[in-house]
């Protein structure tokens, strides 16, 4: 109780030596399983071995009495308590030494806080089944306030420093005492004096006199800087700080980790740098200068030193870089420093190769192999080129296998990136994206071609992006070209490949079929001409089927499922991501960020074929390479919040929303740049491409549409050790929205549309191998928008219904 008044903070809970046993939603249920284990399992398991003399024998004659003892040491008899006992958790046993203890770490947290004459008094009260309660009560008394703020610095130089930014002091009048303040001034006068030439100032030559006698609960404080203490002799003097200068920056790079200019073979001077190298020099001087931001003639400055540590290492070409100063004797009024920055050089060459096994929607096994190269320094600027070969081999049931050989699908690619340390683009981009903003530049082609027994895919793709970090904690990337090319080699044999598709559109037309064109002597449609004429007098109204019947749906889902999986795609496109992040490192469970894309694709291709006076198709639609062209208007919006609750429990929750406008040459958004539902990272209760649009349940083999909303919420726990569990809900679903969709059940329609959203809820385990988590999380379909809205809640939470979904890290 502080004040009367209960306190549950983290923080205030923190300063307590002993806690109650940890709980997942109120359940302590590694107390419980460390309850389960018996106390002495061998102790036991001999005091069972002698009750019957005759028992130890017969036991000893079956086997040999070093295995009898050996069966007291089994997972049978000990080890299952063994493992109860390390994951589980003792109970907490109430120490008065520590209750004194954490008792007196409060006083001090609230001393720090300004209530300088608090008072705490503790209770130990005994509950019933030998339980405890520790009761603090805690009376803070009136809190000292900052009243008035004196500087007494000897260095006059230090002194000019401090008067520029007093204002930015974290110290202020009438602001209420806390040592927290003091410490975070303490860091940001020394990060002021050290950003402009005290080289040798620290932390620790910054004190405070705080005087609070006699004062009415107002705190004087005074900020103490003295001179510099040097060794002279075998006696301690006192000078006045210097304010440095950096007069020379030498870089030293090659096969050496010091410094020796004896040992150099070549060096140049560029730009007032002076480069040095154990052999000859392999790299372009502009290339290493423009991630060096310490400079002749600028004040020292860490934040200079970092920032050349970052970008340096940004380039990926050295190892991490050693920077050292040291004092100028050249100079006579010992206010300069050379800075020599040295670098050793990564492996020129460095080759990986990988295989791994998968699984997915149309693979029932897969073996996927890689092999790649990289070169650094290829072009003497510190570039990267890499060179990857990728291929994967896999078996599928779906697929026609006339030569019943088990390995029927390969895909097979490769892939062509080359990185630059910069932006690399016609004109000057320094005074929009500058060089302390770490840029670079990647330019990539892919190829690849897809074999299924037939229907055979070859795709071309080629990016242009440019990244900068315009802060340490945001990123932005541009993408001015990303193009991509899908062709379709053998469309027509689609009916070949997919055999099951085809016995369903086949089984149908025994009872549709009315034009004996169609069907083959057997009596079976034929393929391509029969299937493709039953689905166009199906479609086209020229059968007994209508829209409404269950049948016409089933061989609508059929043809879209066709047309999605061969049809040819040509996008040209240009894109921006915005990404911010609170997240200072990997161990930081509460931040938050924030990621925004924007994106265009046609336009350049629609502006090409007016200059060029095109002619469009009897549809209205323009082409290149005989493809037609997409055009469309993409945004998208993603925000990732996390808070930490202590104890390993963080709540995590993400919200996603995206729209894809199609206009000018399109009517539809392609199949790759569309937006579907369910999955292992998005609403868990369905699997990938099986919810939505909207209430329409999911007709289609693979569903898809053009606006997402995706909301999702975890309450995450450590179970014990390395692994962890999660609660979680899924919202969302994707609808059709200003494209060629006209179905009711699947085209947003305001906010009435709202009700679609779908609701999944689940647990799920993880299990952390620090450098990944592998993850199963189970999901139960909790509001389903494709059933009746009387039986849309709960109808599908049951075991046989569940949906497992297995990943890789966290969901968001």
């Amino acid at each position: 109780m502080v004040d009367g008044k209960k306190e549950k903070s983290e923080t205030i809970l923190n300063q307590l030596y002993q806690k109650p046993n940890s709980s997942i939603l109120g359940y302590r249920l590694r107390l419980q399983m460390y309850n389960l284990a018996r106390k002495s399992p061998e102790a036991d398991y001999q005091l069972w071995l002698e009750k019957k003399p005759k028992r130890h024998k017969f036991l000893t004659d079956l086997l040999s009495e070093k295995q009898v003892q050996r069966l007291g040491q089994s997972f049978f008899v000990s080890g299952a308590s063994t493992f109860l006992k390390k994951t589980g958790e003792a109970p907490v046993i109430i120490d008065s030494t520590k209750v004194q203890k954490s008792r007196n770490r409060m006083l001090s947290y609230y001393f720090n806080a300004g209530y300088f004459n608090n008072k705490i008094t503790y209770k130990i009260d005994t509950l019933p089944d030998k339980r405890g309660k520790v009761n603090y009560e805690v009376k803070l008394g009136a809190p000292y306030v900052v009243d008035s703020i004196t500087t007494s610095i000897k260095t006059a130089a230090l002194d000019s420093l401090f008067e520029r930014t007093k204002n930015q002091s974290l110290i202020v009048k009438g602001k209420q005492y806390n040592s927290q303040y003091f410490s975070d001034e303490r860091k940001r006068i020394a990060t002021h004096f050290r950003n402009n030439g005290a080289y040798y100032f620290q932390e620790t030559n910054i004190e405070y006199d705080v005087d609070t006698v006699a004062t009415n609960h107002k705190a004087h404080v005074d900020i103490l800087i003295d001179d510099r203490t040097v060794k002279k002799g075998d006696s301690l003097i006192k000078v006045p700080f210097k304010l440095y200068t950096i007069s020379e920056v030498n870089i030293f790079t090659g096969n050496t980790n010091n410094k020796n200019k004896q040992k150099v073979a070549d060096s140049t001077s560029y730009n007032n740098f002076n480069i040095y190298s154990s052999d000859k020099l392999k790299y372009r001087p502009k290339a290493i200068t423009d991630a060096i931001f310490i400079t002749k003639g600028s004040k020292f400055s860490d934040f200079r030193r970092q920032l050349t540590s970052r970008s340096l290492s940004n380039l990926r070409v050295f190892n991490y870089p050693n920077i050292e100063y040291e004092e100028d004797k050249n100079d006579t009024t010992g206010t300069s420093l050379i800075a020599n920055i040295i670098l050793s050089p990564r492996k020129k060459f460095n080759f990986n190769a990988t295989a791994d096994f998968m699984h997915s929607n149309i693979q029932d096994f897969g073996i996927l192999g890689s092999a790649a190269l990289s070169i650094r320094n290829i072009f003497r600027g510190a570039e990267i080129l890499e060179i990857a070969l990728r291929g994967n081999i896999g078996s599928s049931q779906d697929l026609a296998n006339p030569n019943n050989v088990f390995f029927n699908i390969s895909e097979y690619g490769a892939d062509v990136k080359l990185s630059f340390p910069r932006i690399f683009f016609p004109l000057n981009t320094d005074k929009i994206i500058p060089k302390n903003t770490l840029p670079t530049t990647q330019m990539s082609i892919g190829l690849s071609r897809q074999q299924n027994i037939g229907l055979d895919k070859e795709s071309f793709t080629g990016i242009l992006n440019y990244n900068w970090n315009p802060k340490r904690n945001t990123n932005i990337r541009f993408d001015l070209v990303n193009l991509q090319y899908v062709r379709n080699v053998n469309p027509g044999n689609y009916f070949s490949v997919y055999h099951s598709s085809y016995d369903r559109l086949n089984g149908l037309a025994q009872v549709y079929n009315t034009d004996p064109t169609n069907l083959d002597e057997e009596g079976n449609l034929s393929i391509p001409q029969g299937t493709t004429g039953f689905i166009n007098e199906v479609l086209g109204g020229q059968t007994s089927l209508t829209p409404n019947d269950n049948d016409y749906f089933a061989i609508r889902s059929i043809e879209e499922r066709r047309l999605r999986l061969t049809e040819n795609n040509l996008i040209l496109a240009t894109n921006v991501t915005y990404t911010k992040s609170s997240r200072t490192n990997i161990n930081d469970n509460d931040f938050y960020t924030f990621k925004t894309k924007l994106e265009s694709a046609g336009n350049i291709l629609s502006l090409i074929s007016k200059i060029e006076n095109q002619e469009a198709d009897i549809y209205g639609r323009k082409k290149f390479f005989n493809v037609e062209y997409s055009q469309y208007i993409k945004g998208e919006i993603d925000f990732i919040k996390n808070w930490d609750l202590g104890g390993k429990q963080v709540i995590a929750a993400r919200a996603f929303t995206g729209l894809a406008i199609p206009y000018g040459n399109s009517n539809s958004i392609p199949f790759s740049r569309s937006y579907f539902g369910g999955g292992s990272n998005d609403n868990r209760a369905w699997q990938s491409y099986s919810l939505g649009p909207g209430r329409s349940g999911g007709l289609n083999d693979f569903n898809e549409a053009n606006f997402k909303i995706a909301l999702s919420a975890e309450y995450r726990f450590n179970i014990f050790n390395k692994l962890n569990g999660a609660f979680f809900a899924d919202a969302g679903n994707i609808w059709n929205v200003f494209d060629n969709v006209t179905d009711e059940e699947s085209v947003f329609e305001g906010f009435k549309s709202l009700q679609d959203i779908a609701l999944g809820t689940g647990i799920g385990f993880r299990y952390d191998l620090n450098f990944f988590v592998i993850r199963l999380d189970v999901g139960f379909k909790t509001y389903n928008p494709a059933k009746e809205m009387k039986e849309r809640w709960f109808r599908d939470i049951v075991p046989n219904r569940a949906v497992l979904n297995i990943g890789i890290n966290y969901p968001f």
